[in-house]
């Protein structure tokens, strides 16, 4: 393709693989230093736009036209679609759990990896902050993903987790299957990122809410319906902004809410929506909370966490 357009006439060529880089290494420089970009299949729209203009602005800087203002320019920004999330993803093919990992990493959701069922539930069981999502496969040594949602939802912790299947059977009797053994949703292998993103917000709102109208977290009760909350049987003087805050931490206890999910909730808050207005609620909310063994712990970078009660504290 080269020696066929000519040196006026270069187009940006990308090599699009199902293998690794390695396969690279048999290749003499030459051949290699003719691709302007190599991508792993899937490739999603987004690492499409990011190699390309990688590779373009390459070619500029390699030929002096890097203040070229056609080529020279950063991919723009773009939301990360599930910044805050913590995704479970249990799956016994390596490759899948590689590719599932680092697109979901990049929409910015936190990932952790398990090889089959019998993994994932001691992963679930272990996690100090609780999972937002599991991505479940179907067909796995050890024990495979019907099996590990039964069993997850024999525990009433487990009862609203979102597990969405992952499998390369797309029939309605295969759906039925796995609602039936307790799965929440079911995708195709290969998924489609957009698709999948868009079904884990859907599923992961959902879960947030509630069959009663009342959240109790250790001595703290909260009324949904009134708004109201009590600490050791004395009513919480809060402002609604602070009650917002508490509510979606009681919806989520014991899971990371990072502060973008804190601005959907209170998408009232209007243009005083700011990193720094929910630092200043979320201290006022801290110390109305002293005392009655409620705590909500800064995961720095990323969010706020409502710390999981000691044992026995608030039972009746």
């Amino acid at each position: 393709m080269r020696d066929a357009q000519g040196p006026a006439a270069e187009a940006t060529i990308m090599m699009v693989t199902a293998y690794g880089r390695e396969m690279l290494s048999g290749r003499s420089a030459a051949e290699q230093a003719s691709m302007g970009g190599f991508l792993v299949k899937p490739v999603t729209a987004s690492m499409l736009l990011d190699a390309v203009v990688s590779a373009q602005s390459a070619m500029a800087a390699s030929q002096g036209l890097q203040d070229s203002p056609a080529l020279d320019r950063s991919p723009p920004e773009r939301p990360r679609r599930l910044q805050g999330l913590r995704l479970l993803i249990v799956e016994d093919n390596a490759n899948n759990r590689q590719v599932a990992e680092e697109l979901l990493r990049a929409e910015g959701a936190q990932v952790e990896l398990a090889e089959n069922g019998q993994v994932g539930l001691a992963r679930l069981n272990a996690a100090e902050i609780a999972f937002d999502a599991v991505l479940m496969d179907l067909q796995m040594p050890v024990m495979d993903g019907l099996t590990a949602t039964l069993q997850l939802r024999s525990q009433d912790r487990w009862s609203g987790l979102p597990v969405i299947a992952m499998t390369a059977n797309a029939l309605e009797s295969d759906r039925q299957v796995c609602l039936a053994a307790g799965m929440t949703d079911h995708v195709g292998k290969p998924f489609d990122l957009d698709e999948l993103e868009a079904r884990v917000r859907a599923l992961v709102r959902r879960s947030m809410g509630t069959a009663t109208n009342t959240l109790r977290h250790g001595d703290l009760v909260y009324d949904q319906a009134g708004r109201v909350a009590q600490l050791n049987g004395q009513t919480l003087e809060l402002s609604a902004r602070e009650t917002g805050l508490l509510e979606v931490l009681l919806q989520r206890a014991g899971r990371l809410v990072s502060k973008e999910q804190i601005v959907d909730h209170l998408c009232e808050w209007g243009d005083e929506v700011s990193g720094n207005a929910i630092e200043v609620y979320m201290h006022r909310l801290r110390k109305k909370l002293e005392g009655g063994g409620i705590h909500i712990a800064t995961v720095r970078g990323l969010g706020y966490c409502l710390e999981k009660p000691p044992e026995g504290v608030g039972k009746p």
